[in-house]
């Protein structure tokens, strides 16, 4: 009986190794801009089989701005994406894009516009006739005219330059643009590279103008919500889980962001995540629980959008937003 019970053991463990092993789904997360430590959480994940535990096969590439991301989405060049809210808002309520938000990454908002303290630039006011770098797409841009407003400010009468997002900080460092919109937490490492030139980089936040608004987001297609809930559903379990992770963990999160991105030095990696983890994780997220949207912040975002760029504020922006699949 031994004997028989040890040989069908054993023959249940060779069929078992025989058989394939469960196919991972393959899945591209484009981001929103080149991978900086801001995005140390989801390379981070990512070496660690956070999404390979979900059965997702997880390759990530870079972004070129929230509203080019939005578009790939849109187009199935990616399956999920990193977004700007406000991005993903204008492109549902224009065209109607079918892109939503699938999960809240920052609760409020760390855009704002980098100058050179040598500049004499110290607010939002008096910027006409300056240049300011932007990518196509970029949400600061489709906040700024508001805020301009708000300073006093006369928005027609500042010349943007467009150019690649690799390219922002040299220029504003080298004098060819008078400022250059980034998320505050970029700071570190610009400042970094600023101080070697012989500047230093002065931060102006638009949340001064009151901008206490939603920013980065996860995105998906219409088509994939609706598809394949299963597959959105265990995606946004990694991310969490990366994301926590991360949290708990960042300079290791940080030492495998830059096993996979070289070219970001590991005190940089640390500075960025250190200052992005407070936009994720705070009391606004623990009233509303990890990636959900209040009703009101989000009106107020949608409110702050439609004023930026004359849509209608009547809209409703949840048309835009589905997070019933997150954990």
């Amino acid at each position: 009986m031994v004997v028989r019970t040890i040989a069908a053991g054993l023959c249940a463990l060779m069929l078992a190794a025989l058989r394939p092993a469960q196919a991972q789904d393959r899945v591209l997360l484009q981001l929103d801009w080149i991978p900086t430590g801001e995005h140390a959480a989801y390379f981070a994940g990512a070496a660690r089989g956070f999404w390979r535990e979900q059965g997702i096969d997880l390759s990530l590439t870079r972004g070129y701005g929230s509203g080019d991301t939005v578009n790939k989405v849109a187009a199935g060049a990616a399956t999920f994406g990193v977004a700007d809210l406000g991005a993903v808002l204008a492109a549902r309520s224009r065209q109607n894009v079918p892109v939503r938000s699938i999960s809240a990454v920052y609760t409020h908002s760390p855009h704002s516009l980098f100058v050179l303290k040598s500049s004499g630039i110290t607010s939002f006011r008096g910027l006409e006739g300056k240049r300011i770098a932007v990518t196509p797409g970029n949400s600061h841009r489709l906040y700024f005219p508001e805020v301009a407003r708000r300073a006093g400010t006369n928005p027609d009468r500042i010349t943007w330059v467009n150019t690649d997002a690799s390219a922002m900080a040299a220029m504003l460092i080298s004098k060819r643009v008078d400022a250059a919109p980034f998320y505050s937490i970029h700071h570190y490492y610009q400042n970094k590279a600023a101080r070697r030139a012989g500047e230093e980089i002065v931060v102006l936040p638009f949340v001064e103008t009151g901008f206490a608004i939603y920013a980065a987001s996860l995105v998906a297609a219409d088509e994939t919500i609706a598809g394949n809930p299963n597959l959105v559903r265990r995606f946004l379990r990694g991310a969490q889980k990366s994301f926590e992770w991360a949290n708990a963990n960042q300079a290791e999160a940080c030492r495998l962001h830059v096993q996979r991105n070289p070219e970001v030095e590991q005190d940089d990696c640390e500075g960025s995540l250190r200052a992005t983890m407070g936009f994720v994780f705070n009391d606004h997220q623990r009233q509303t629980g990890l990636g959900r949207f209040d009703p009101e912040r989000l009106a107020f975002t949608w409110k702050v959008v439609a004023e930026s760029l004359q849509l209608d504020p009547g809209w409703d922006p949840k048309q835009a937003i589905d997070t019933s699949l997150l954990p």
